[in-house]
């Protein structure tokens, strides 16, 4: 075993001889149920942690299975602090990956790890396992966020050498009583801000295709919505929607159910694995959509362009640093002071009207803007000024005594 870290289930053997007590991250899906068994047949002492960030959790179920393994489980409810902590700066990041799609577990991992270690010093526990394996971008983002926040103990996935097929888990449940997974299924990571999927009818980027049941937020409906929204933002942060104040959790909530039955808000993308290979994901965001765009609009109304074109910069920045895994690394905290800096002039309201896949803009009223609202009356200012500036001195002083 390489120092503490965990990559195989032969690993799981030195850790139920070593660790007093084991922590993982537990979604109810099948590769975490699957690592809860292995744990318990090494009869180690497990918690299951659920991290709840907006993915709409099934307690009964989660209970169910960790009782059947002997494990306790810890749900933590972490929504607010993941719109804070990350949704918001992503907002002001435009954290979109290589401008195609809003990224979503790259903002979740770091949470899911700091919470993790949280509940391990309370708990006392020596050694964190998560489930992702090598086809999953998250393998780099929690080792990366547990390791730069310093956990001192055992951390890792066993499926990092130890592969598997999703049949292979399915059947070994199977044989104990848990049918509830389906074989070759689609995996998908949700929370409050995008839903994702890969896998299964996804895996070929030559010959998918798309279940239309994977949609939940910008599913079809017969109800009739509003196709009219205003978002407002102050200093950089969506404080209201159609003037309505509300918190920015109730404000994405509200805009993913109403941007989302227009359809708007769907992705599709390649995205590259540690070592340049790149794998198919969809994704369905209304909310991160439409408060990315308005917040485009109230930046570019109200901040300087030479600074506008350096924020670009740390942009990528931003984002490359949170895809790689160094969330907590010197490099995306020092783009984000320079991000957060400009966001005090970001306040205003921008207006749309929806169509099926598309937000019209039909206003943007900032709050101190630099854009002009009246062009003739400019250019006749800014002509009298400049041709008074343009003449010789004598002639100024003369039209001033004049």
């Amino acid at each position: 075993m390489d120092s503490k870290r965990i990559r195989s289930f032969a690993d799981l053997d030195i850790i139920a001889k070593h660790a007093e007590h084991v922590l993982t991250l537990f979604s109810g899906g099948l590769d975490s149920t699957y690592v809860l068994k292995e744990l318990a047949e090494r009869r180690c002492r497990v918690t299951a942690l659920v991290v709840n960030v907006g993915d709409g959790i099934n307690r009964n179920d989660l209970y169910a299975i960790a009782q059947k393994f002997g494990a306790s489980l810890e749900i933590v409810d972490a929504q607010e602090e993941f719109v804070t902590s990350a949704v918001l700066p992503a907002i002001r990041a435009q954290a979109k990956y290589l401008g195609i799609y809003p990224i979503s577990s790259s903002l979740s991992r770091p949470l899911l790890a700091l919470t993790a270690l949280r509940v391990a010093r309370q708990l006392g526990c020596d050694a964190l396992i998560h489930t992702a394996n090598q086809s999953q971008n998250s393998l780099r983002r929690l080792n990366g966020a547990i390791a730069q926040l310093g956990f001192p103990g055992w951390y890792g996935t066993p499926y990092e050498f130890s592969a598997m097929s999703r049949e292979e888990k399915i059947e070994s449940l199977r044989t104990i009583g848990l049918q509830r997974f389906q074989a070759r299924g689609i995996s998908g990571d949700a929370n409050l801000w995008v839903r994702e999927f890969e896998s299964g009818s996804l895996d070929n980027p030559e010959a998918f295709w798309v279940p239309v049941s994977l949609f939940e937020w910008t599913a079809s409906s017969d109800v009739p919505i509003n196709d009219d929204i205003a978002i407002t933002f102050e200093s950089g942060t969506p404080v209201a929607l159609n003037g309505e104040r509300m918190t920015p959790l109730e404000l994405i909530a509200t805009l993913n159910r109403q941007a989302g039955s227009f359809g708007i808000g769907r992705y599709c993308g390649l995205e590259h694995l540690e070592q340049g290979e790149k794998v198919l994901e969809v994704r369905e965001a209304p909310a991160a959509t439409m408060l990315m765009d308005a917040y485009r609009h109230l930046e570019t109304a109200t901040i300087d362009y030479e600074v506008l074109r350096e924020k670009s910069h740390q942009e990528q920045l931003w984002v490359r640093e949170a895809i790689e895994g160094r969330w907590f690394g010197r490099m995306r905290e020092s783009a984000d002071q320079f991000i957060c800096a400009t966001a005090q002039y970001v306040s205003g309201t921008v207006r749309y009207k929806l169509r099926q896949g598309a937000a019209d803009v039909c206003s943007i009223r900032a709050d101190a803007p630099l854009y002009l609202t009246d062009r003739d009356s400019w250019e006749k200012s800014i002509s009298r000024e400049r041709s008074r500036m343009s003449l010789p001195a004598p002639q100024q002083q003369y039209m001033v005594t004049a």
